[in-house]
């Protein structure tokens, strides 16, 4: 079943059932069908046709959630930029998805002004940001199109590009199949209800927050959409929208417990989990007292293989990724980076994480790509670089990445394993370790600190008392810093910390 025909069945099971909420506007899935199907129609008369993209440089809206139904129910690819990114970076994804239409916000003006210089045609919702010849998004009016409801499912539904850490963003293109299935395997772990509601403020250019749409719409339930992150809101929407589910990044979590009012009312919150980046044992039992889910989950995945692994038992083992997920197949081989799939490492051995693509959740390459499908795919499994080990139960624990690994005087070193221990310091709020060049050790481990008055030599003293850390590992060095750097779904960005802190 294609992504527009699962619309269309939620629209026949529970037509009046609320799906979309943003501020005053309220959309039943009946609206919602309606609204998509004629936002097709007068996309189509600006010459979008299936198979092609849509770009979007949007927040989470109203209007990108009817763009990205609106395209799947004309069969087109749904392709959201992060509305954060340079204008040649935008002009770069545009033209790589061989996108024609650009829906842009005021906040984005700037890279769809690019686009338009290589002859897109820009679709402004609100303000137009100063261009003139921009369409308004309200004047989208057409017949409402009949849908593409014989679209095979193994079609591109998505086109998200990633972050882009080194040389341009890669488009990773997703099936139909492949995101239903990763909507209905996200209801699954997380421990959806139909009915249920769940706060949309994860970017909807990011595989979290569209996900978390799609599941939503396979259980009848509804996405209430944040466009802009506000903690202090959040917890007032919790209260007002009677949340079910939350799905965030930790730094969000330790945010919205910072301004939860003493007499907040968390009681509708059901499940709730995160992921992107690891969460440390002391924000978890923080979330767990404070929110009393019956279920709280780590979700690891990525954008080319949404669920590969789901623990549920955040309250007594934080930090854990858990077992493989219903759709996935994981092992974990040498860390060499020309380890073969048979190459599997014993139990409690570090090891490079490797998916099965046979997963009806994976992507089958990158768009244009055959370069990077070289590095990250052999043998019909996928390399994403990871590196984890299995514990005594046989769960999964993700260390660190290949390339983030440290070496010092012939050492290795996971940044992780010292952050975890540097995190357990009561004055410290968020740390990222990377190394960086030293004459005699080749590298030397430096922590870069987020603290509340901490020095560095009450932290030295901490890790050297620390039983579960060898003294090789200790961080050589300090910086203290009033944020980390981290992308819109809170994960820390190591590499760009590396290049501004190595000298």
């Amino acid at each position: 079943m294609n992504l527009a025909l699962s619309l269309l069945a939620a629209a026949e099971r529970h037509g009046d059932g609320e799906a979309l909420v943003d501020g005053e506007t309220r959309l039943s899935y009946a609206d919602l069908q309606a609204r998509a199907a004629e936002l097709a129609g007068a996309l189509a008369q600006l010459g979008l046709r299936r198979g092609q993209s849509l770009c979007t440089l949007l927040g989470n809206r109203r209007e990108t959630v009817e763009l990205y139904w609106a395209a799947q129910w004309l069969g087109a690819r749904f392709t959201p930029l992060n509305v954060r990114l340079g204008p040649s970076e935008v002009a770069y994804c545009v033209s790589d998805a061989e996108a024609g239409l650009v829906v842009h916000e005021a906040a984005a003006a700037a890279g769809a002004a690019a686009c338009a210089q290589d002859g897109a045609r820009l679709i402004a919702v609100g303000d137009t940001g100063g261009a003139a010849d921009a369409i308004g998004f309200e004047t989208l009016r057409g017949e409402p199109h009949p849908g593409a409801l014989d679209l095979a499912d193994d079609e591109i539904s998505l086109m998200l590009y990633t972050s882009g850490t080194t040389g341009r963003p890669k488009g990773v293109p997703r099936s139909h199949r492949a995101d239903r299935a990763g909507g209905l395997s996200q209801v699954i772990h997380h421990g959806y209800r139909y009915g249920d509601r769940t706060l949309g403020v994860m970017p909807l250019y990011h595989t979290m927050g569209v996900h978390s749409m799609i599941a939503m719409a396979l259980i009848d339930g509804c996405f209430i959409a944040m466009p802009q992150w506000h903690a202090a809101e959040a917890a007032r929407l919790i209260a007002a929208e009677r949340i079910t589910s939350l799905y965030l990044a930790p730094t969000l979590y330790h945010d919205l417990l910072g301004a939860l009012p003493a007499d907040a009312d968390l009681s509708s919150i059901e499940a709730m989990g995160y992921a992107g980046s690891p969460m440390s044992p002391a924000l978890a039992a923080r979330c767990v007292e404070a929110f009393q889910a019956r279920v709280f989950f780590n979700h690891y995945g990525s954008t080319e293989y949404y669920t590969w692994a789901v623990s549920r038992d955040q309250a007594t083992k934080p930090g854990c990724a858990g077992r493989p997920a219903i759709n996935a197949r994981l092992r974990l081989v040498e860390p060499d980076p020309d380890a073969a799939p048979d190459a599997v490492v014993p139990r409690g051995a570090e090891g490079q994480v490797i998916a099965d693509l046979r997963s009806d959740e994976a992507f089958s390459g990158y768009w244009k790509r055959p370069d990077a499908d070289e590095r990250a795919i052999r043998d019909g499994w996928y390399y994403p670089g990871d590196i984890g080990r299995l514990d005594e139960d046989g769960e999964l624990w993700i260390v660190g990445r290949m390339d983030d690994m440290i070496i010092s005087g012939g050492e290795n070193i996971h940044p992780g394993e010292v952050e975890a221990v540097l995190d357990e310091h009561p004055a410290v709020q968020e740390t990222a370790v990377i190394g960086v060049a030293d004459e005699r050790w080749g590298q030397r481990v430096l922590a870069v600190v987020v603290g509340d008055g901490v020095t560095d030599s009450e932290l030295d003293r901490h890790v050297r008392d620390h039983p579960g850390l060898a003294d090789f590992k200790r961080p050589r060095e300090y910086r203290f810093v009033d944020a980390l750097p981290k992308n819109p779904a809170g994960k820390l960005l190591r590499r760009q910390l590396r290049e501004e802190l190595d000298p």
